[in-house]
């Protein structure tokens, strides 16, 4: 996963980037020629966008990059890229340097190794096992 500070957060401006409210069906609008979607939290405490990334990635298929914006803290990172996140754009008062700690101490969860997860569904060990 990427993390960007607020500071280099670039809003949408063209039209091959969907910015989604937490608040919209994600099965709804079309994805032709949407390379990025932003989803965004409104406050930490509330979790819509983690579902909507995941029925992007799983039920949409969506292979674009996924964004997290707005109240992004750095202990949701773990989560986030298991929900199908590429990037997130964290809050301006979070550190970098934790964010990226954080980040790595969950290196089983980004390559899918124990459990599955919205990117890759199957854990490595179940994919040796049926080769």
């Amino acid at each position: 996963m990427k993390l960007l500070p607020f500071t280099d957060h670039a809003a949408a401006e063209d039209s091959s980037t969907l910015v989604l409210p937490n608040d919209a069906d994600p099965l709804l609008p079309s994805l032709a020629g949407v390379t990025r979607i932003d989803l965004y939290f409104p406050k930490f405490t509330d979790g819509r966008a983690f579902s909507q990334a995941f029925l992007l990635r799983r039920r949409r298929e969506f292979k674009g990059e996924i964004r997290a914006t707005g109240d992004v803290l750095a202990d949701q990172l773990a989560q986030m890229e298991r929900s199908g996140f590429d990037v997130a754009v964290l809050r301006a008062d979070q550190d970098m340097p934790t964010a990226q700690r954080v980040l790595a101490s969950y290196p089983g969860y980004g390559v899918g190794k124990y459990q599955g997860d919205a990117v890759d569904p199957q854990p490595h060990y179940k994919e040796a096992a049926t080769a």
